[in-house]
């Protein structure tokens, strides 16, 4: 079972990401996953929702953005965001593996930032695996891993290969072999 942060590194970290998406937004990573109008997209890891309000523009009325976190405070936090900001098409999941969302159901999977804190990232990876659509993208950066962790992390179990790799990102689809 997963522990999220303590409320006092949440909330700190929290406040780094304010400078941090001020400076450098994060639309520019987000257009590397290539989100449309009308796709379906979750946020795994959300913390206090620096890629919502953009994926929330993306995906459109027509689209829809689910927001996953282990964290109580992470959720709390988005679903003000999205109630202020009037997202209507953004949902907030608290779960830590289980996404509850049905297979082969996702567009995009954005995998940012979270890999490397996670106890048992396999059974992540597998559920990322189940909910994602056969063409669908598992947009995956980790800024405290390196480029051949990153591989490994995501293509380990032969679930997903590399599609493509961007300046900030890896785009990596199922691997149906």
């Amino acid at each position: 079972m997963e522990e999220p942060d303590s409320d006092f590194k949440f909330h700190a970290n929290t406040l780094v990401f304010k400078f941090r998406d001020f400076f450098f937004p994060r639309r520019k990573i987000l257009e590397e996953a290539g989100i449309k109008p009308g796709f379906k997209v979750l946020d795994y890891g959300c913390g206090s929702g620096s890629y919502i309000r953009d994926a929330s523009e993306m995906a459109g009325p027509s689209g829809k953005v689910y927001a996953l976190d282990i964290n109580p405070v992470a959720i709390e936090m988005v679903n003000q965001l999205a109630f202020i900001k009037q997202l209507k098409n953004v949902e907030t999941i608290l779960s830590d593996y289980n996404t509850g969302l049905p297979a082969s159901s996702m567009d995009v999977v954005l995998f940012y930032d979270t890999y490397h804190t996670l106890k048992k990232p396999e059974l992540v990876m597998k559920e990322l695996h189940r909910i994602l659509k056969p063409e669908g993208i598992l947009s995956f950066r980790d800024h405290y891993m390196n480029e051949s962790e990153v591989m490994e992390g995501a293509t380990r179990k032969r679930l997903f290969k590399l599609k493509k790799k961007g300046k900030k990102t890896y785009s990596f689809k199922k691997d149906e072999s």
